[in-house]
């Protein structure tokens, strides 16, 4: 709620407040402490990087169809490398890469093309590799951008035994991977506070206004700070923070589960990519199974055909069992946030016979189910699944979020645009593309409804 306040007695110097304390607020905390000049406080009620900043597969990659995407998610990339490089890489990031399959020889061409639009974008050369041929190199994995295309079972299998016979074409996407999201987190966290950042374990519960800009906030410590510049970088709650500004944001929330489970047979090859299922399908089940599914409305969906991008990865060392598995085969959105999230029985023995296409190798589990490890968060994204950032109607007030399932791979160069709107530095020519004003560009309507559905796998 926005409260007519007063006149405030100034403070004797400016004074900054981020609300929430997941990888995008760490990560704003982390640039803007740098270069600002005044108080800096983080603010959220849960421990940093407890809610949704480590539910996810900690991937990333520069690999994307919208032209927006792919540059910032490159400049993030740009910079993530140089903090693993300064750092003997304490978040462990890897160039893995990502593997497509398809089994689906009258898609190839659709999807040469594709990947060579997105190669001419600016994510790498592509590279086409056929029957046997010598040029591709799988693992050790040598840092190179772009892609490459392998052609035909032999030469998939070649390089990845563990994959379906029925494969017929691969794009290993290069400059892509995964690192430890806690550990990315906690060192920009750690960074902010040597420069001067200041966490406040509390909610966040009003905004005072005076003369049209952010003048003061209250916390549930009962706290009062006072603020010229405000960040919402809370991420599914950001709608709900977005009131207390008067901004309705067009955000939505979706609830994505992930497993962990064990795979002492080591189905899945312990140095394997991140591996993508690229086909929809229908899962094999027994007549019996089938009755039981189409008795029930809320399981009659699983009968039918489901969407592509079951994926998988090594989770751990050489010596670990795990891998993590996730698979969005159904819709599941909230109109507001539920802690802890309601989980779905049927997801581990779903997302299991899903990833058995792809690696028939897994169907022994399902004779006998591990013990999954079964978790999820939030994803809030805009209509195009764009994020937001940059400033608000509200003087003072800026937004940093919806960074709806790439929120690990982007929140570096997000925080960067965020601190360079806010420190009133040069932008870079994307910025535009994520500033919540785009909302007001007619020609930006138009063209959204062809963004829609960019920036999932």
């Amino acid at each position: 709620m926005v409260l007519n306040a007063e006149k405030v007695q100034p403070a004797s110097k400016p004074s900054l407040v981020i609300c929430g304390a997941g990888i995008a607020g760490v990560s704003a905390a982390y640039f803007l402490s740098q270069l600002w000049k005044g108080d800096c406080f983080l603010v959220d009620e849960n421990p940093p990087l407890s809610l949704t900043s480590d539910r996810s597969s900690e991937c990333y990659r520069n690999w994307w169809s919208d032209t927006a995407m792919l540059a910032l998610m490159n400049r993030s990339i740009d910079l993530m490398e140089s903090l693993a490089h300064q750092t003997q890489n304490v978040f462990h990031l890897n160039r893995r890469g990502y593997l497509y399959l398809t089994t689906q020889s009258d898609h190839v061409e659709e999807m040469i093309q594709e990947a060579q639009r997105i190669a001419d974008q600016g994510a790498g050369q592509l590279r086409i590799h056929e029957k046997n041929s010598k040029t591709y190199q799988a693992a050790p994995y040598p840092k190179q951008d772009g892609a490459d295309l392998l052609l035909g079972n032999a030469l998939i299998r070649q390089h990845f035994p563990y994959i379906t016979e029925k494969a017929v074409a691969a794009l290993h996407v290069r400059r892509a991977g995964w690192l430890s999201a806690q550990q990315l987190g906690m060192l920009l966290l750690r960074k902010a506070q040597q420069n001067g950042v200041r966490f406040r374990r509390a909610r966040l519960t009003q905004v005072e206004v005076v003369a049209g800009r952010v003048r003061k906030v209250h916390l549930s410590n009962g706290e009062t700070i006072a603020c010229d510049v405000f960040v919402n970088a809370a991420g599914p709650y950001l709608k709900e923070v977005g009131k207390m500004l008067q901004v309705d944001l067009p955000l939505e929330n979706e609830l994505h589960l992930k497993m962990s489970l064990r795979d002492p047979l080591q189905v899945i090859g312990r140095e394997a990519p991140l591996l993508i299922w690229s086909d929809s399908q229908t899962l094999d089940w027994s007549d019996e199974e089938r009755e039981v599914l189409m008795a029930d409305s809320q399981t009659q969906h699983l009968l039918s055909r489901l969407p592509p991008g079951a994926h998988v990865r090594p989770e751990g060392g050489a010596e670990s069992q795990m891998v993590l598995m996730l698979w969005d085969y159904q819709p599941r959105r909230f109109s507001r946030v539920v802690w802890p999230p309601p989980l779905d029985e049927l997801f581990p023995e779903v997302v299991l016979r899903g990833l058995a296409t792809m690696l028939p190798g897994l169907k022994v589990y399902l004779k006998k189910l591990p013990h999954p490890y079964l978790d999820g968060g939030y994803y809030t994204h805009t209509p195009e699944n764009r994020p937001l950032i940059g400033r608000l109607p509200l003087e003072g007030a800026y937004v940093l979020g919806a960074l709806s399932g790439f929120g690990i791979m982007a929140a570096c160069a997000s925080a960067e645009l965020l601190a360079a709107h806010i420190l009133e530095k040069p932008l870079p020519p994307y910025a535009a593309d994520f500033a919540p004003e785009r909302y007001q560009d007619s020609t930006f309507l138009s063209h959204m409804q062809n963004l829609r559905g960019f920036g999932q796998l």
